[in-house]
């Protein structure tokens, strides 16, 4: 039997500043994009005995969630059970500041590769998503922190109508999907303020990450954002699979919105992964001398 040890893992380089000429940008992340999906089988070829938990999720090739409760959505409450005790939480909105930085940044950022450019890693696209709880073969601990690419979800009453802009220009060329991109952004009328929407592109029965692990033991993160100002969000997590047939239909339209998103700019659309939606709670501001940490959504009662 083999034992589970401390192992520290490879380091991550991260590439602070990298440009390519404006007129081969777009030609170059068009060609990197069949790497990009070779790249994602990468893990499954790696997966072994030790990138696994020691608790089965799965029934098949489908897991699904049982440590949050979505009933009570529709009145801004949902119930976790954290650390084995079920508890409720109110839904919070994503302030003004955090929507206009948020906002802002996400149009500069399609403006920079329109024009041809690397964009900076900094902003809202690629967050710090911190969790714990769960625990995989290959280390002592169960805290884990991954950059995840996260973006906003569309409003209930809004969501079709975005959903069918990407199924309709699906075939469209890279200009032209960044200037729907950058539409969509001009409107903030669209977007829902209490959560935030990722992808769980790696998980697979015979592949489990740390984040995987940990939401389906513990279903709170916190996503730190670096950028100046800078905010951490910390929310419940829904992990919804694809072929999970008690979702919601609030969650379906969730599901295939966010796959389309993905699918849009990245290629490769008729893929679907797996869910992760976190339903905020709190907001904190810790951007460095005006921030400081200090919580700001919910208020804070006066003392």
């Amino acid at each position: 039997m083999k034992k589970r040890f401390a192992h520290a893992g490879p380091a991550w380089d991260m590439l602070s500043k990298f440009s390519l000429p404006r007129r081969t940008f777009l030609r170059a992340t068009g060609f990197a994009m069949p790497w990009i999906a070779f790249l994602g089988k990468v893990p499954q070829a790696l997966a072994g005995w030790w990138e696994h938990g020691d608790n089965n999720r799965w029934q098949g090739d489908i897991f699904v969630q049982n440590n949050v409760d979505m009933s009570k959505i529709d009145q801004g409450i949902i119930r976790a059970q954290i650390d084995g005790y079920w508890r409720e939480h109110s839904i919070t909105e994503l302030d003004d500041r955090f929507m206009e930085w948020n906002l802002k940044t996400r149009l500069e950022y399609l403006q920079t590769i329109s024009h041809g450019n690397m964009p900076s890693l900094a902003g809202p696209h690629a967050a710090a998503i911190a969790t714990y709880g769960g625990g995989r073969r290959d280390s002592v601990f169960t805290l884990n922190n991954a950059i995840k690419g996260v973006g906003f979800a569309p409003k209930k009453e809004r969501i079709g109508e975005l959903t069918d802009r990407f199924k309709n220009t699906m075939d469209a060329d890279m200009k032209e999907k960044l200037e729907i991109l950058q539409d969509n952004y001009r409107h903030p009328e669209l977007w829902d303020r209490t959560k935030q929407l990722s992808l769980e592109l790696y998980t697979r029965p015979d592949f489990e990450t740390h984040t995987f692990l940990n939401i389906m033991a513990n279903p709170v993160a916190t996503i730190v954002f670096t950028d100046m100002p800078s905010y951490e969000l910390r929310a419940i997590v829904r992990i919804i699979h694809p072929q999970d047939t008690k979702i919601t239909q609030d969650e379906k339209d969730l599901l295939e919105f966010s796959n389309l998103a993905h699918g849009y700019f990245h290629g490769g659309a008729d893929k679907q992964y797996s869910l992760l939606a976190f339903h905020i709670i709190e907001q904190f501001d810790n951007s460095p001398r005006s921030g400081l940490g200090v919580r700001v959504q919910p208020p804070l009662p006066e003392e």
